[in-house]
Parts: structure tokens; sequence; C-alpha cells
């Protein structure tokens, strides 16, 4: 079995990736105590993502898988985008940046909430090799919260065709099949059989 470093520390993004890799023959370890990563200094999910996977592939001397991932809600300009987990400001919780989404929204009604979830994967190699992959699920932001699974954004999140339910109102299959980190882990799965 291949083992593999998850590049973050989210308990949620791990225990999730771990749930799409299941019967895949890939140990997935957490990132080794001691080991800091990079700020994510990146314009796009996806440079973040690398930071993310090289800085960790360099330090354990294994392949490191890395995700970022986020929120784009076209009537805010694309935020809060690569911002989504600080939305509310460094170490804020998810209830806070779901305060401040609603607030930023206000007025907003409808249509004009569209909004997305990126994904952008990262597998890296010591030897600097790498894997990228990505997903986006488009949809709208609900007036207020309604569910209690999945974590962050996904009481706000109504994806497309979900007949009107949020991330947090489905179940872990239902999401895994949908979302943006679903959609980037097949893509990835992918691209490792065509190598």
């Amino acid at each position: 079995m291949t083992r593999w470093i998850v590049a973050t520390s989210n308990p949620h993004k791990v225990r999730e990736l771990a749930q799409l890799f299941d019967g895949v023959a890939v140990e997935l370890a957490p990132l080794p105590p001691g080991i800091a990563l990079p700020e994510e200094t990146g314009k796009t999910f996806l440079a973040n993502a690398r930071l993310k996977a090289r800085a960790a592939a360099r330090a354990t001397g294994e392949i490191a898988l890395a995700d970022d991932s986020g929120l784009e809600v076209d009537a805010l300009g694309g935020d809060p985008g690569v911002h989504s987990a600080r939305y509310a400001g460094a170490g804020a919780t998810a209830e806070a940046n779901n305060a401040k989404l609603f607030h930023e929204l206000a007025g907003i009604h409808g249509p004009n909430r569209r909004a997305r979830f990126r994904c952008a994967l990262v597998l890296s190699a010591p030897d600097g090799k790498e894997l990228t992959a990505d997903g986006t699920i488009e949809g709208f932001i609900r007036e207020s919260a309604v569910g209690t699974h999945g974590f962050g954004y996904d009481p706000l999140f109504i994806p497309a065709n979900s007949g009107g339910r949020t991330f947090a109102e489905m179940t872990r299959a239902e999401k895994e099949h949908v979302s943006h980190r679903g959609r980037a882990f097949r893509a990835l799965a992918a691209g490792l059989r065509a190598r």
C-alpha cells in the first residue's frame, strides 16, 4: 500500500479526503507533528495547494497530497475565494465566516446569490514530480443555514440539481458524488491511472 502525507492541519479535510480514498490502495497519513506548512500566499487554489504539497513532500521525504478549496460568490466579486477559511479573520470559526458571508449578502436575493465551490488537489513527490486535479460545483447561497452534516459553508451552499438541499443536508455519499472535492478526487484518480 502506498502512503501519502496529507498536507493540512484541518481535521475535517483529512477526514473527507480519507473517505474519498476509502477502498483505494493508499494510506493517508496526517502531517507529522512539528512540520509547519507555509503561509497560503497564492492567488489561486492551485497555487496554495502546490505550496503545501511541495513543503510537506520536502519536509517528510514522502509523497504529499494537498487540497486547497473554497467558496466563490459572484455578487462578492469571487470572495471569499482563497480566503474562505479565514474570511472573518485569522483563526475565524466556521460560524464567524458564515455570519460574515450573510452580512455581505444582505439585500441580495435569489439568482443573484450564485456561487461555486472549487477544489485543487496537488500530489507532490520529493523528487519534484507532481500531479494536479481540480473540481468545481455550481450552486447558490441560502439566506439561512440548514443541515447538520459537513463543515464550513456546507449549511449555506445549495449545489445545482440537488433538489434545494444544502451540502449539510446530504449524506456523505451524496455529497461525495457531486462535491468539488469529489470531482477533484475523481480527476486525480483518472490522472494516476493514465500515468
